[in-house]
Order: structure tokens, then sequence, then C-alpha cells
């Protein structure tokens, strides 16, 4: 077949009669933005001749992607997140924001509630004792050098094989998740275990997809974080430890050369015995800059659907018995 009727007025018609744009209800920006949308699927039908199976296949596989939950796993694959980081970017350089650790993308694993520490937190759960001993530390300051005294760093990552609590049912509750508020030097300090990197599963949606486009799922060893302050621009970032095979070629385009941080392995058992461990361990140095805002809107993450985050907010909105 090598009609094309996309151009034609009875399809454009079609287009806006499909969009609403003939009634008066509804969001008028959600049937500018659905037209829009709609309007490119068609031409892409067009111009690239999609056959009803074609066109079917892709409709089972989106079902799929749904059925599995999958779509927040797909969409930093097919680079959204990172395209939004980006904009984000481009945003702050035509405003002359310049300073402050960089963005990268929060993925889909978050999980709100996670156990607050004062200065220092246990995140794992002891039960991994193959895994590597982990020591992570750093300081929070402002873009003056100066410390952000009781800056909330909450840090979440896999375990030795790639997965996450929550997500994953092995693990116990909050398993290498924490909230840690920094101490009057900015500084944070969490003993855990080194996180493995992680693929897709394996002939799932999002593999299937990955697959068609000649790509692979994987991800290398990384921890992410959120750091927030009165006063400061909250931070959605991660870091990836130095030597993964996969760090620079990351599926989920997370990767930025100033977030790359070397593992380094200590033997010392004197070192240790500073640290409340015992010898050998790896420790992990990341020190985060905060921005300065006064937008009130710019000091939060910004709003996304994420794992407990309702039920967190009302809990903190639940009067405290004395």
């Amino acid at each position: 077949m090598t009609v094309k009727i996309h151009n034609t007025p009875d399809v454009q018609n079609f287009l806006k009669a499909v969009a609403g744009f003939d009634q008066q209800g509804g969001s008028h920006r959600g049937k500018q933005i659905l037209h829009r949308l709609l309007s490119d699927v068609y031409r892409l039908i067009d111009d690239f001749d999609v056959s009803p199976e074609e066109f079917w296949s892709a409709v089972s596989l989106l079902n799929e992607l749904g059925k599995e939950s999958q779509f927040g796993l797909l969409a930093p694959g097919l680079g959204f997140d990172h395209y939004l980081d980006m904009r984000m970017d481009a945003a702050d350089e035509q405003a002359g924001l310049t300073g402050g650790t960089p963005r990268t993308i929060e993925g889909p694993l978050y999980v709100a509630g996670a156990p607050v520490s004062e200065g220092e937190a246990r995140m794992d759960d002891g039960s991994d004792v193959d895994a590597e001993v982990m020591w992570l530390t750093g300081q929070v300051r402002d873009t003056q050098g100066k410390p952000v005294a009781g800056a909330q760093v909450e840090i979440w990552h896999a375990d030795s094989k790639g997965g996450y609590s929550f997500f994953d049912s092995s693990q116990s509750q909050y398993n290498l998740r924490r909230t840690i508020i920094a101490d009057a030097e900015g500084r944070y300090r969490a003993r855990s275990i080194i996180p493995s990197g992680y693929g897709v599963p394996a002939g799932s949606p999002t593999d299937q997809v990955l697959k068609l486009l000649g790509r692979h799922g994987q991800r290398p060893a990384h921890i992410h974080f959120f750091v927030s302050a009165p006063g400061h621009r909250h931070l959605t970032t991660q870091i990836n430890l130095a030597g993964d095979e996969y760090t620079w070629d990351d599926f989920a385009f997370a990767t930025r050369e100033e977030l790359v941080v070397d593992a380094t392995r200590i033997e010392d058992a004197a070192e240790a015995a500073k640290r409340g461990l015992e010898a050998p361990f790896t420790e992990v140095v990341f020190d985060v800059e905060l921005a300065p805002t006064a937008d009130p809107e710019q000091q939060s993450r910004h709003k996304r659907p994420r794992a407990l985050e309702d039920e967190a907010t009302a809990a903190k909105r639940e009067p405290v018995e004395a």
C-alpha cells in the first residue's frame, strides 16, 4: 500500500474530532497535546506504511508493558528521563543559574517513608553476608563552600544481586533505603554494601523493545540520592561507581562525568576500626553542592507517582500522641 491520506481534509477534520476540539468539556491543553500526538502517529503510519498486523502487535506490547508495570522502566531506556534533565539544564543555562551538583534521572524504584537517622545510618540489614561492606560518606555544602547543616540526604540502591527492596520480595522492608539528616558540618555517613548493577528482566516487554533497537538493558552499579534543605534547590541525582563495565554504556543514559565516583578498597584494620568496621571494606565519598533558591517549588522534588508516597505523606500529617 502506498497511499498517503494524512494531509487530506477528511483526516484533519477527523483528528480534530478525535481530540475533542468540537466538544465544550475537558482540558484544552490535554486536547492540544493529544491532537499533536495522534497527528504524529497517524503521519507515521502513512510514512512507514504500517500494516494492521504491525499496529496491533504494538498495541499488544503496550498492553504487556502496562500489565507488568514497566512503562517506568522503559521510559529511561528510551531517553525520556534524560531528555527532561537536558531540558531543565538548558532552562538553568538560559536563566543564568550556575553551580550545584549535576542532576540526573530519578528512575522508577524510589520508595517513600524510609527510616530517618541523624548524621549516620546503617542501610543494610546484614543478611547479605557475601557482599562487600561499603562506607559511604560526604558533605553537603552550598555554592560558596559553606556546610549545609541539617540537609536531608535520602539514599537508595540495589543489593549485591541488583534487586531493590519493596520491588524484590526477598529483601526486608526498607533494606538499603535510608534518610540521613546531615550533622552541623553538613556531613552524612552510611554503612551499607556495594550495590550491583542490574539488567531489565529477560524476555520482558522492555527487553523486547530494546532488542528491537539492537540495544542491551544493563545498568552499572549506582547509588541514588535526593538531597534537600530550606533555601536550596532540591537535587535528584545518582552516582556511578567507577570501573563498572556499563558505567559509560548505561541503557538509562544516567551517567554524567561529574557523577562517576571512585570506590576505594581499604584493607588496613586501623582505618576500618576508626569507622567501627572490620577490614576489608570499600569507601565511597560523594560530596554534594546545593544551589540557592528562594522559590519554594524548587526546594521540593517534582511531583510524580512514587511507591508509598501518599502513605508516607499521610503518616506525617497524623498527630503524634505524647
